[in-house]
């Protein structure tokens, strides 16, 4: 899975200083998400958050080992787009963005994505993360593991220190990314329908660290209990549709749009929404059988099957429905806002539904 928001090319251009950020006024942090901070006072708030996380994270993952700390600091130093913070200092301008409890919040997310990183390039046996070597490439999968651990501890730890509700909202949305990274280990069991399946996965890997993140910034910002609800849901679904955005972006990107060399999911063989829809297809047309052919045979790591391929899906219904189906998830998105006030900070989270149906259309 992609992590949150994949920036164009694969670039670092979300700093880890102050000084950069506020020198761009967020324009290039928060282009590159879609994002759009019309009012001065809701960007320095958010910016000023963001800042807050970074120096916290920093010191969050400080121990009395150097090889922990050297290793733990390896992703929170390569960047990132910080899109989990970003949405708990979002969530908390319903409320009092200032509360003491926000940036801490923040760090609890972020750290708990950070651990799933660790854990995923094990998995994925990956050799780069963020422009750097990975953790398990750099220290051994072992060490890596380890250290991925000693974050979700961290993150608790800190957890801890706002309160039970905090530490079983944490523990929730832990158990629910093991049960998203079981599910997509094992595959679509006998009978199941393998797309329901997908976005299942999805929801419980991705959409549900982002919806406690939105959740969070409501909660510890002070904002009314139907608010903290309308983010929570907004963030699930949004969490959804950009990765399925992102799925898109890699077949239908001529570019590294999507932050990688277009096609790369076909040639491992990852089942993405438009191969599994394609796959699903009974049209009978030469181009679909011919697609349906190829991509049942797994991985293409033969070019000519690729380049062959990946023409034909970007012609074919699978994409064009994918493309829906985005769609559908970032209106989705835009109406669970509906319980909020119409500000500028709701106004911004409008702005990423709008974002992501736009950029793979």
């Amino acid at each position: 899975m992609v992590e949150g928001v994949v920036n164009p090319a694969g670039e670092r251009s979300d700093a880890t200083g102050s000084d950069d950020r506020r020198g761009r006024s967020g324009r290039g942090q928060f282009g590159a998400l879609g994002l759009h901070l019309a009012d001065p006072g809701v960007e320095r708030s958010v910016l000023g958050l963001l800042d807050d996380v970074e120096g916290a994270l920093r010191a969050g993952v400080a121990s009395a080992d150097p090889l922990v700390t050297e290793a733990a600091r390896h992703l929170v130093e390569a960047g990132g787009k910080r899109f989990r913070p970003l949405l708990v200092a979002l969530g908390a301008q319903f409320g009092d963005p200032t509360g003491p409890q926000v940036v801490p919040a923040a760090v609890v997310m972020e750290l708990t994505h950070l651990a799933t990183l660790y854990h995923d390039d094990v998995m994925d046996e990956a050799a780069v993360r963020r422009g750097a070597p990975s953790a398990n490439s750099r220290w051994t999968n072992s060490v890596a593991i380890l250290v991925g651990d000693y974050l979700f501890a961290r993150a608790a730890d800190i957890a801890a220190d706002l309160g039970p509700e905090a530490v079983r909202l944490q523990a929730r949305t832990f158990a629910r990314l093991v049960h998203g990274q079981i599910a997509e280990t094992v595959g679509p069991r006998d009978g199941e329908d393998p797309v329901a399946h997908y976005l299942h996965v999805i929801a419980e890997k991705t959409g549900s660290l982002i919806a406690t993140s939105a959740r969070f910034g409501g909660m510890f910002g002070g904002a009314a209990p139907e608010h903290v609800e309308a983010l929570a849901g907004y963030g699930e679904t949004i969490g959804v549709a950009f990765q399925l955005s992102d799925d898109l972006l890699d077949i239908a990107s001529e570019s590294t749009q999507s932050g990688k060399t277009p096609g790369t999911d076909l040639r491992e063989g990852v089942p993405t929404l438009p191969v599994l829809y394609a796959l699903a297809s009974d049209d009978s047309d030469a181009a679909s059988v011919r697609l349906r052919e190829i991509l049942a045979t797994g991985p293409l790591v033969d070019d000519a099957l690729h380049a062959e391929a990946l023409g034909l899906l970007r012609e074919s219904p699978a994409l064009k429905r994918a493309r829906e189906t985005v769609r559908s998830y970032a209106e989705d998105a835009r109406a669970q806002l509906a319980p909020l006030p119409d500000t500028p900070p709701r106004r911004a989270l409008e702005s990423l539904c709008d974002y992501i149906a736009d950029r793979t259309s």
